[in-house]
């Protein structure tokens, strides 16, 4: 018997053929699996009704649902590849009766229990096989199963290759095989054999003989290398399609094997050189445009990196986000903190606000009281036979304490002139505003305890929420940064307000009407402000930038306000240092900036001018007061009356020179009003006009005209003087007249001097003509 090749069991699908079977590779492009399995049989059918039954049974397996099927039997492995190999002797074929799920019934072989229910179905077909099936007896089973056995012992694998080769169409297990040796291509035994033809019962008697009486172990070797060459080709995938020429004659052709004496075709220098300068013309090209594509990526990399710069350096947007998140952040806690302290702010601001203007009233009522009491004084003394004894009593022992009052502190004043140096000072011309020692300790106490409680507002604030500097060195980041979403954001609208609180906790302490109080150019807060307009102006090309705005709008809004509360509340008129303290800081907002075009800056000034103008004229109203007496009241300038009267008149001329200090901030027309047409001519001209013509006239009259403004009479042609002044001038010429007729001739050229100082030129011609004083026209000359 002849060898049989080795086997090794796979699954197949089922639309595939036998995983033994020789024909796969044999199959047209295309051809399914099912057209590979007809075998020999098919071939060998007549073109009768056998040939029918035949093909019929393939369309059944398609019918069919395909499932998993297992390899077959030997048989049909050796009988594919006779057929490849061309010869004509046909074999007998196992017939394997398929599955059929449609039906559910299963027609196998691998247990004794499935015959009983697979004859019922086999039996039907015993009709149609006139043949009967060749059932090899025990001995030759038993030989095949020691030399399978032999061979497992030998080799790694069953080998297909047999020397005995039987037709069979169905085995039965046999008994003796132990219980775990499972040969699936054994087990499947059909005990109906299948109806053949007359050409397949020749094909399967010429098998027969041709495999008992051929011993020839070379052509089994050639079946095993045949099938050994396709399970390699298989494993190696080769593409389907491929046309292998495989087939052999099996008694004159020689099978090729794969071992180590294959012959290879003779060597050719010359094709191998050209094979080699091909290889290398296409490595050279593969390399230049390897080459190029090389320094395309160098320049795509470079001009990457270029934008990338350029977009780093024209906008980021993280750090954009990041930094406008912090700006957001630090304005909102800004303004918080800012909330918050504001009320402490105003608070601290009210309590020092409040106890200046305790002291400015306290200051004005005396004076007023002291007035009222000294006048009804003098006024008691002129009438003393009408009044009676126990009323003048009382009413002198009231007035009396005011007068010491008042006397002791004007001595205290002279002795402070003495001590100074100062002898010219005329009495009245003083400001009277002394505190005793325990009023000025207690307005000391007063004022440090609202300066301590000013302290402790922002000693738990970081400095980058209360210092004026850091907030603004925050928004010029902003705006050297993004300056166009800086101007966008109108962020100079908005710094006047952030800093409003700021700057009144600083002027808390701040006085304009002290002499020692710092002016506003000095203070930290405007140098800060400054140097961040001016960095804005070097940044900045463009010509109109609202940076510029930002301290003219902190003036209007914060400066202005607390300097006209000064104004209506706290300021003396009839005090010089307190008018020249004023003008000196006043000076800055009303001059300094009066050139900028801005509406809010117009209207803060013409709120304080306003302030400044109601303040004047009710001190005209209320603290001017020049008694008239009897000629023979005054005639004694020792008299109460004679000295009462002097120092009301000087203390006019002191109201009406504070008024005119202010000639070049406030209109002239309004300072003419004020200080000529209500001062001057209603209360200085008066008193004069009552008193005794002499040197003491002429003194006044000087005092007077040393107090006009220059910039009144600079005008070369004019002739006659401003329509406010012809009271005062017809006093002069009045006052004039009546020296030249006695002794005292040397104040008349006084006189002519002042009406050629208020340019009353033509009056002074007149008048010299009228009195044939020559010697005087020089001094109209020199004009």
């Amino acid at each position: 018997m002849a060898h049989r090749p080795k086997r090794t069991f796979r699954q197949r699908r089922a639309d595939s053929s036998d995983s033994d079977s020789t024909q796969e590779p044999f199959a047209e492009p295309g051809a399914s699996g099912e057209q590979a399995d007809l075998g020999p049989a098919e071939e060998g059918l007549p073109s009768g009704g056998g040939r029918a039954e035949a093909a019929e049974l393939p369309r059944r397996a398609r019918g069919r649902g395909r499932g998993r099927v297992w390899a077959s039997s030997r048989h049909a492995a050796r009988a594919a590849a006779r057929l490849d190999g061309g010869s004509d002797v046909p074999e007998s074929r196992a017939v394997d009766l398929s599955t059929d799920k449609e039906d559910g019934t299963h027609h196998s072989s691998e247990s004794k229990d499935d015959q009983s229910s697979s004859s019922n179905t086999s039996s039907s077909l015993e009709e149609e096989f006139t043949s009967l099936v060749n059932i090899p007896d025990a001995a030759f089973i038993q030989a095949a199963y020691r030399k399978r056995e032999l061979a497992r012992a030998q080799e790694d694998y069953i080998s297909l290759d047999v020397k005995h080769a039987f037709t069979i169409s169905g085995m039965k297990k046999n008994t003796e095989y132990p219980e775990s040796e499972t040969d699936d291509h054994e087990n499947i035994i059909p005990f109906t054999p299948k109806p053949q033809t007359l050409r397949q019962k020749m094909a399967e008697k010429t098998a027969t003989r041709n495999e008992e009486t051929s011993e020839d172990s070379e052509e089994d070797k050639k079946y095993q290398d045949i099938w050994e060459e396709q399970q390699m080709r298989k494993a190696i995938k080769i593409t389907k399609g491929r046309e292998i020429d495989l087939s052999h004659s099996s008694e004159s052709q020689t099978v090729k094997k794969f071992g180590a004496s294959i012959s290879f075709p003779p060597v050719n220098l010359e094709i191998i050189k050209k094979q080699l300068n091909t290889r290398l013309t296409l490595l050279q090209d593969t390399h230049r445009s390897h080459l190029r594509e090389y320094e395309k990526y160098i320049e795509d990399v470079k001009s990457s990196k270029s934008t990338i710069q350029n977009l780093e350096n024209s906008s980021n947007q993280v750090l954009n986000f990041k930094f406008y998140k912090s700006m957001k952040v630090y304005v909102e806690n800004l303004i918080d903190c800012l909330n918050e302290k504001i009320i402490n702010i105003q608070e601290i601001e009210s309590a020092m606000h409040a106890l200046l203007v305790k002291q400015a009233m306290i200051f004005m009522k005396r004076r007023q009281d002291e007035l009222k009491h000294e006048s009804a004084y003098l006024q008691e003394l002129s009438r003393k036979a009408e009044t009676s004894t126990n009323r003048s009593l009382a009413i002198d022992e009231k007035t009396q304490w005011i007068l010491e009052e008042i006397e002791s502190r004007r001595a205290q004043r002279r002795q402070a002139r003495v001590l100074s140096g100062n002898c010219t000072h005329q009495e009245g011309t003083s400001s009277d505003d002394e505190l005793s020692p325990a009023d000025m300790m207690d307005l000391q106490k007063s004022q440090g305890d609202i300066l301590q409680d000013h302290k402790k507002i922002f000693e738990d604030v970081h400095d980058d929420f209360c210092n004026i500097q850091n907030i603004l060195l925050k928004f010029q980041q902003w705006r050297e940064k993004f300056p166009c979403s800086y101007y966008e954001a109108f962020i100079s609208l908005c710094i006047p307000k952030l800093l409003n609180p700021l700057i009144r906790f600083q002027l808390i302490d701040w006085n304009p009407l002290k002499f020692d109080s710092i002016g506003l150019k000095q203070m930290p807060w405007f140098t800060y402000i400054e140097e961040f307009i001016d960095s804005s102006m070097e940044e900045s090309k463009k010509e109109n930038r609202s940076d510029k705005k930002i301290l003219s709008t902190v003036i209007s809004k914060t400066i202005i306000p607390r300097l006209t509360d000064f104004v209506e509340f706290i300021w003396d008129p009839l005090s010089t240092s307190q008018t020249t303290n004023l003008i000196t800081q006043s000076r800055m907002i009303l001059e300094e900036h009066s050139t900028c075009e801005n509406e809010v800056i117009s209207k803060g000034k013409q709120d304080l001018i306003k302030s400044i103008v109601s303040r004047m004229k009710k001190a005209i109203d209320d603290d001017v007061f020049i008694p008239l007496y009897p000629m023979s009241a005054v005639e004694n300038r020792m008299s109460p009356h004679s000295k009462f009267q002097e120092r009301q008149f000087w203390s006019g001329l002191k109201l009406f020179r504070n008024i005119l200090l202010w000639n070049e901030l406030l209109p002239e027309d309004t300072l003419q009003e004020l200080g000529l047409g209500k001062l001057l001519n209603r209360y200085l001209i008066i008193a004069l006009l009552n008193a005794i013509p002499g040197p003491d006239v002429v003194k006044k009259c000087n005092q007077i005209a040393a107090c006009l403004p220059e910039k009144w009479f600079q005008n070369s042609a004019m002739r006659t003087s401003i329509p406010q002044l012809e009271n005062f001038i017809q006093f002069l010429l009045q006052s004039a007249r009546k020296l030249s007729t006695s002794e005292i001739r040397d104040e008349v050229k006084e006189i002519i001097l002042i009406l050629v100082k208020i340019k009353a030129l033509n009056q002074a011609e007149s008048f010299i003509e009228e009195y044939h004083l020559d010697h005087l026209k020089s001094v109209i000359k020199e004009v």
